[in-house]
């Protein structure tokens, strides 16, 4: 794979993620080095009782459940920010065992929003501390690579598509693998801030064009992949068929399923 990865690209962190496996990680912890972790920086345990929402909401904003003020997450679907009924509400959570496959901690000060809100409010945020929440089949909500925890079973969805955007990539990634996870008995759960951003020099504008994927795409991607999935794959079997049914829809190329093919081949020696 090393050799097909584009150099100077976000994508090149996947070579970290193959020396980890190669040392026997049991998990893998993706993070940004403008991303400075508190003192008492963990994860919650990988399975137990948590706050979860209700099952097949669609995309819900859960930066809401953490704050209110008016922010959303980087890919969140830009018509539905004004949409109230995409906000959990406290009253709609309830305790249900689930096991987790990525955990998703949030970030202070200077957290993981798109392009148009850095453009019209950029208000500094710290969010509320608050128990985690998890999102059960059927409601989903963008995450990043920022600090961000993965179960060795679903290293495969670790995968940052490489011949995307830059401000695409990590969300693309996150989109591709909330299906999959359903699929297979995982769920996606967020917690409390755990680090501060401090972030690197960025050109909003430029950040702008190269979100224009993450404002056109969201639906369009959860949908193929939904169509991809076969009863009895594995999570690298749905992987590639979500990735292939992807590049019908001309969300990916041709380049982007050969790298992952190498991806998974790569994994798949690593992990016997």
């Amino acid at each position: 794979m090393s050799e097909k990865l584009p150099f100077n690209h976000y994508g090149r962190k996947m070579m970290g993620y193959l020396h980890a496996i190669r040392e026997g990680a049991e998990v893998i912890v993706d993070t940004d080095d403008d991303n400075i972790p508190y003192d008492d920086w963990a994860f919650p345990a990988m399975s137990g009782s948590f706050a979860t929402a209700p099952a097949d909401k669609g995309f819900v904003n859960i930066y809401k459940n953490f704050t209110s003020h008016h922010i959303w997450p980087r890919g969140y679907p830009l018509d539905l920010i004004l949409n109230k009924d995409h906000n959990l509400k406290e009253a709609e959570l309830t305790q249900q065992e689930a096991k987790i496959g990525i955990w998703q901690g949030l970030a202070d000060s200077d957290p993981d929003v798109d392009a148009i809100y850095r453009l019209i409010d950029n208000t500094e945020i710290f969010f509320d501390k608050r128990d985690p929440i998890v999102l059960p089949k059927g409601t989903l909500c963008p995450f990043n690579s920022q600090n961000t925890l993965v179960r060795r079973e679903l290293f495969a969805l670790l995968y940052l598509p490489a011949y995307v955007t830059f401000r695409f990539t990590d969300i693309l990634r996150g989109l591709v693998a909330q299906p999959i996870m359903w699929a297979h008995g995982y769920r996606l759960g967020f917690t409390q801030a755990t680090v501060l951003q401090v972030r690197n020099p960025h050109d909003y504008v430029k950040d702008f064009e190269s979100e224009i994927p993450c404002y056109l795409h969201p639906n369009r991607v959860i949908t193929a992949v939904q169509r991809a999935l076969k009863p009895g794959n594995t999570v690298a079997e749905d992987l590639r068929a979500a990735y292939a049914e992807l590049k019908q829809e001309s969300i990916v190329t041709e380049q982007e399923t050969e790298l992952l093919e190498l991806w998974l081949a790569d994994i798949t020696g690593l992990m016997k």
